[in-house]
């Protein structure tokens, strides 16, 4: 069910910047900018559990009620966040305040539910085309993911566009509406499992080039050799050399 929910998040001022924030992902805290129209940009920080959980569930669609200190709380948007590329730690959010009286343009994630008849009896992979769609609309009436039931799939002829996904009145979908959201590809048969076991054309051309840049490696070493050996002196010119 797509619903329309609020978040909650509680966040402070911070001083800190550049090298320094560093100790504050240490401490379990996350650095933060706030920004938006007539609003002067804010350096916060936030506890990184809180932040996790509110970021998992609103995502950024989710509109947000972004406590500072003691003030009264600021309706925002997650926007970019940032997480660490190995270890996936959270490093930086940046938080979009909006008018709750002016449209904005977004993206609601989907979220596809359901279980496809062409997938689980007839053996077919289920191919998402989209994990998003572009929509405009107030604040208030965003929600923070789109579910998409795949159970309509019941044949590999059978699709799910744009056109087709529940969307709240409100919302007006921007993305193109006949664009194809998902769909049941069948099962590959045993030739075509063949033909890409098989080396391609373009593979075949670069295992030779490389073979040919080998040997023409080797040839070069091989010709640097004969030419050290030609440069030392002969043995029969080092005899005369000492008869002198």
């Amino acid at each position: 069910m797509n619903e329309q929910k609020t978040y909650t998040l509680h966040a402070e001022a911070r001083t800190e910047v550049k090298r320094a924030v560093k100790k504050l992902r240490a401490a379990g805290l996350v650095p933060a900018v706030l920004y938006g129209h007539q609003t002067t940009p804010a350096l916060l920080q936030m506890k990184k559990a809180e932040y996790l959980k509110v970021a998992d569930e609103a995502g950024t669609a989710g509109l947000i009620d972004l406590v500072i200190g003691e003030a009264k709380p600021v309706k925002v948007l997650l926007h970019e966040p940032q997480f660490h590329p190995v270890n996936g730690a959270p490093i930086h959010a940046d938080f979009y305040k909006v008018r709750m009286d002016t449209k904005i343009k977004t993206e609601i994630p989907l979220e596809f539910i359901g279980t496809s008849e062409a997938v689980e009896q007839l053996g077919g992979s289920l191919v998402t085309n989209r994990d998003n769609i572009e929509v405009e609309c107030l604040p208030a009436d965003l929600i923070s993911k789109l579910e998409v039931d795949v159970t309509s799939l019941k044949t590999f002829e059978n699709s799910i566009t744009v056109a087709d996904l529940k969307v709240p009145e409100k919302i007006t979908v921007l993305t193109d509406k006949d664009e194809v959201v998902a769909l049941v590809e069948p099962p590959r048969s045993e030739e075509e499992l063949l033909e890409l076991e098989q080396p391609t054309a373009a593979e075949e051309e670069k295992e030779a080039l490389e073979k040919m840049e080998a040997e023409a490696e080797a040839g070069k070493g091989e010709e640097a050799a004969e030419g050290e050996a030609t440069e030392e002196t002969p043995p029969q010119e080092e005899k005369k050399e000492e008869n002198k």
